[in-house]
């Protein structure tokens, strides 16, 4: 659970996600802060002024403390998929390589991803409904893609629940690499939040 508060590498793709990191995001944000206000307040109650090296110390902590306070707020923009969502979607996942709550960062927009199943070569995502850059989303896709040598690889972007569910199940009936989907599902995880 203390190791989550640094690496989100085992809690990335689980259902609500967002949600629960939100607080581990917050308390590392506040120990980091917290470490810094101890380091001054050390060094000030020792020397009885402020310009002494723990100073120094506890403003280059503030760094970190303020790297991890933007990834809090980050965490606190975005919801995770609702609980009639997920428990949609779970049943139809028996043998994929999926994940939810991805927030794809890119240069020129943020792309919230509810759901994403990876087959093979082959990626489907729900995107829900309302507004989408798709193809903005796509090439940002298939860009980091390409960078981890996957070429030819397929996404699709649903907007219906119903449609989605039931490309999920043929999916399920497909021939798959499952070694290749859990590398496609990594590189999609190594560029999420």
């Amino acid at each position: 659970m203390l190791s989550r508060m640094f690496s989100t590498e085992k809690a990335k793709g689980t259902p609500y996600y967002l949600k629960t990191q939100r607080f581990y995001e917050l308390a590392r944000t506040c120990i980091y802060f917290g470490i810094s206000a101890c380091l001054f307040l050390a060094g000030y109650l020792q020397t009885g002024n402020r310009a002494n090296l723990l100073t120094i110390v506890a403003v280059l902590g503030c760094l970190p403390a303020s790297k991890s306070l933007v990834s809090a707020i980050m965490f606190f923009r975005y919801k995770s998929c609702d609980r009639e969502t997920v428990e949609e979607i779970l049943p139809h996942t028996k043998d994929l390589v999926s994940g939810f709550d991805f927030v794809f960062t890119a240069k020129e927009a943020v792309y919230v991803i509810p759901h994403l199943a990876v087959r093979g070569k082959s990626i489907c995502a729900y995107a829900g409904e309302g507004e989408f850059a798709e193809a903005a989303f796509l090439q940002h896709l298939k860009e980091h893609l390409a960078l981890d040598g996957e070429k030819d690889v397929s996404v699709k972007v649903f907007h219906k629940l119903s449609t989605y569910v039931n490309r999920l199940d043929q999916m399920g009936t497909t021939a798959e690499d499952r070694e290749q989907s859990e590398r496609i599902l990594a590189t999609m995880k190594s560029i999420t939040l």
